[in-house]
């Protein structure tokens, strides 16, 4: 109906004025997922609270937040595993939740905890999942070379779950996920628990995704893995999104450009009594002053005179940026 609209809208248009028509079109034609408005509360509590989101084919898209910030909420409500209580939401052209079925069968899901079968091998865990999609099985023995040598895991082909690192369950997961050569992935917290070989390599491989064309939404408590990743990502808060942009322009819209660590015992002491002499803002936390500068170098040639104190001189960071909108303190 959309597109029957917008054809019947441009047979009426101005010469003109059909340029703005057809980048209007376009651009739909682009959004595989879109949110406007998003409500839903539990208990009373607002969880989701006015969320609107379009998201691009071909983008790797970030959402960011505390604990408790509306993220696995918003995950599942983009899904349809779960109903909004009030606002507008598509996935791949299919409102949800209403044609959810039919959209989930173009996407792939990384769950948070790897949710594997133990009883099967590698292989078979892969063709199990596939026939959920109504795959036939020669089409997806014909995948599973691709899918293995993508995880890095043709040599455990026939391995049982439970002799496998956690690294290697984690990368099965993701392949698992493409059985169906899904147009999005959904990806919550993919490299939580992993160590730094496993992530870079994760990294590497949804690097590769995008770079298909592929759509990738992902949840993470790791501000690196969303900086080196993300083209836009968007920082919730108490279930309200509070910052939307790429992480270079998030960190240039929000951050002095030079950040100083400064460590020691008495760091609450100096930082209240020179801090301020140094830097545009500054924060104290446990036993480390972060000062946010534009130029480094008189706070640096100070530092060099204080034995008692070390530092750390770096550029501004998406951590930087997280912190500063959702505060350090502690969320349960």
């Amino acid at each position: 109906m959309k597109l029957l609209a917008i054809r019947l809208s441009w047979q009426k248009t101005p010469a003109k004025s059909l340029v703005m028509w057809q980048t209007a079109f376009y651009k739909m034609m682009s959004t595989v997922i879109h949110a406007q408005n998003l409500q839903k509360s539990y208990a009373g509590v607002r969880v989701v609270d006015g969320l609107n989101l379009d998201i691009q084919r071909g983008e790797c898209y970030g959402l960011l937040g505390p604990n408790g910030a509306g993220k696995t909420t918003t995950l599942r409500l983009l899904l349809g595993l779960i109903e909004p209580d009030s606002g507008e939401l598509s996935l791949l052209n299919h409102a949800v939740p209403h044609q959810a079925r039919e959209a989930r069968v173009r996407v792939g899901v990384v769950p948070q905890m790897d949710n594997l079968d133990p009883d099967f091998t590698v292989a078979e865990n892969l063709l199990v999942y596939g026939r959920y999609f109504g795959m036939q099985d020669a089409e997806i023995e014909a995948r599973l070379p691709m899918l293995l040598e993508f995880a890095n895991l043709t040599h455990k082909r026939d391995a049982k779950i439970p002799t496998l690192s956690g690294g290697m369950k984690r990368r099965l997961t993701l392949a698992r996920a493409l059985v169906n050569d899904p147009d999005v992935i959904f990806l919550d917290e993919p490299t939580t628990g992993l160590d730094p070989q496993a992530r870079h390599l994760i990294w590497q491989r949804l690097r590769e995704l995008t770079a298909q064309g592929k759509t990738l939404l992902l949840t993470t408590h790791f501000m690196d893995e969303a900086e080196r990743l993300c083209h836009r990502l968007a920082i919730l808060d108490q279930g309200r999104m509070i910052a939307q942009a790429s992480p270079q322009a998030l960190i240039a819209q929000h951050i002095e450009p030079q950040v100083v660590e400064v460590f020691g015992e008495r760091v609450a002491e100096w930082a209240q009594q020179q801090a301020a002499q140094f830097s545009q803002r500054f924060e104290v936390s446990g036993e480390t002053a972060f000062c946010y500068v534009a130029d480094a170098q008189p706070l640096l040639t100070h530092l060099h005179g204080h034995q008692a104190l070390r530092y750390l001189h770096r550029p501004a960071n998406l951590e930087d940026v997280f912190l500063k909108l959702t505060g350090r303190e502690m969320r349960e």
